[in-house]
């Protein structure tokens, strides 16, 4: 409420205000004093003036520049990639998200509904689906599925009680 108050004085009659203060004569600047010159009015004059020594030697100076990059790129003929490619272990039903389904993927990679699938059967049996395991049914590398076990942990709850005993906790049903 104070606010609204507030800001009501603070934008009344503003335009004229606004009109007083532009219209107002501006002090002048104090004038400098001669000890203080810059140098930089010195400088602009020997920067302007050309140097014919130095711009004979910019003259004889030839730099011829290849990319040895480029040069290599162009030697080389086109190499057609081919990358292996398993067939899916598990898909959504239907046409999830309007997303066109895949019939398969390339080795090395999950789509997300295996991957949930593969974590989620790691989490519900973990002496079955080792990391091993997973690995070979989804040709993975085995270093990345350790990671990948170890940092993503799906649908893992954590209820932590509270400080007091009289607060208020939710109760899982």
């Amino acid at each position: 409420m104070g606010a609204r108050v507030t800001r009501i004085f603070k934008n009344f009659n503003l335009e004229n205000r606004v009109e007083r203060e532009i219209s107002r004569e501006k002090p002048r600047p104090a004038p400098r004093h001669e000890g203080n010159v810059s140098p930089q009015a010195d400088n602009a004059d020997a920067v302007s003036q050309k140097n014919e020594p130095l711009l004979s030697l910019l003259k004889s100076v030839y730099v011829e520049s290849t990319d040895p990059a480029a040069a290599a790129a162009a030697a080389q003929t086109p190499v057609e990639v081919t990358v292996e490619r398993r067939p899916l272990r598990f898909s959504l039903p239907g046409d999830p998200y309007g997303v066109v389904e895949l019939k398969d993927v390339a080795k090395g990679k999950l789509t997300i509904t295996e991957a949930l699938k593969a974590l989620g059967s790691h989490q519900h049996q973990p002496q079955t689906w080792t990391p091993e395991k997973i690995a070979q049914e989804y040709s993975l590398n085995l270093n990345d599925t350790k990671a990948l076990l170890q940092f993503f942990i799906p649908f893992q709850i954590q209820i932590i009680p509270p400080k007091t005993e009289n607060a208020k906790q939710i109760r899982a049903s």
